[in-house]
């Protein structure tokens, strides 16, 4: 994992298992990621752990170590990739109701779909009667997505399922209903998303194992059906084939990942806003400017 270039490991994963002492698994980590100098994020739920985390590859291993030492955790998959500094200002490591918030009372995130090899995807969504559903989101899309994937257009991941069941009857129109191909950055929203539609009576599904990040590692760019660059919680905003840091800036207003066209909009501001944000932006500063001046005419009737 060592390279001079790109110094820091960081390593995403996931790992849906049931979980006690959840208080007592986040004090040990916590500890232990502070001992090692890592930073990033680490989430707990009783449905299991999930994450990205950056630092020195020996500070990495022990970490995963620990986690894989959880119950249910030994064969957790961790996506590895690299970066010239730490993408992370602090380290976290919380407790949450779901490790990736769908808000769907009942669905058993391990009774998923059939799994897909990277190799293997390209000829499963180029195949007919096969349909793409990108389950990301609207500002992650931005930066990329696969040639023909439908975009719901959700600003969050709670919004899928409502999405889903508005479109259902178009998506799966036909006499012979279409297999569904779905993925997402790492895996984990697809482990979800997929036993929602089999628990919605959708049969054929299927979704990306390792998600975009292990198809970004492992297909080549001549060879693939990707198109542009993967958003990435993190300082790197993005990356492209082989896991490289991308070269989208992140929007400081509202996070929304920007290319260079993006950036010579009129409505973008450095550290302020962009197109997308820059409406709201100028609202509050109304709203903030009538308030100050509503103030002073107090002050000056007092």
């Amino acid at each position: 994992m060592t390279d001079p270039a790109l110094p820091v490991c960081v390593a995403a994963l996931y790992r849906f298992a049931p979980m006690d002492a959840l208080a007592e698994i986040r004090a040990d980590l916590a500890a232990l990621c502070q001992d090692q100098a890592i930073k990033g994020t680490l989430l707990l739920a009783r449905e299991g752990i999930n994450g990205t985390i950056a630092g020195s590859d020996a500070g990495i291993a022990a970490v995963v170590a620990a986690i894989r030492n959880l119950p249910g955790c030994g064969d957790t998959e961790v996506k590895y990739s690299r970066a010239p500094d730490v993408p992370f200002r602090r380290m976290k490591v919380r407790i949450k109701a779901e490790i990736v918030t769908m808000g769907e009372p009942g669905i058993d995130p391990l009774a998923t779909g059939h799994y897909v090899a990277p190799e293997d995807w390209n000829a499963l969504i180029a195949a007919p009667g096969t349909i793409v559903i990108d389950t990301r989101n609207d500002y992650e899309v931005v930066a990329g997505t696969f040639a023909g994937a439908i975009n719901p257009a959700t600003r969050t991941f709670r919004d899928f399922p409502a999405w889903f069941r508005a479109h259902r009857e178009s998506l799966l129109a036909g006499e012979t209903p279409p297999r569904v191909a779905m993925f997402c950055t790492g895996g984990i929203r697809c482990e979800k998303s997929t036993a929602f539609l089999k628990a919605e009576g959708v049969d054929e599904v299927y979704h990306l194992q390792g998600g975009i990040l292990k198809y970004l590692e492992e297909v080549p760019a001549e060879n693939s059906l990707w198109r542009g660059e993967c958003f990435v919680f993190d300082e790197r905003v993005t990356v492209g084939h082989g896991l490289v840091p991308g070269t989208f800036e992140a929007c400081q207003g509202c996070g929304r990942p920007l290319d260079e066209v993006a950036r010579q909009s009129a409505h973008y501001v450095a550290g302020l806003c962009c197109a997308a944000c820059h409406a709201d932006r100028a609202e509050r500063q109304a709203g903030e400017s009538a308030r100050w001046r509503g103030k002073q005419s107090t002050q000056d009737r007092a």
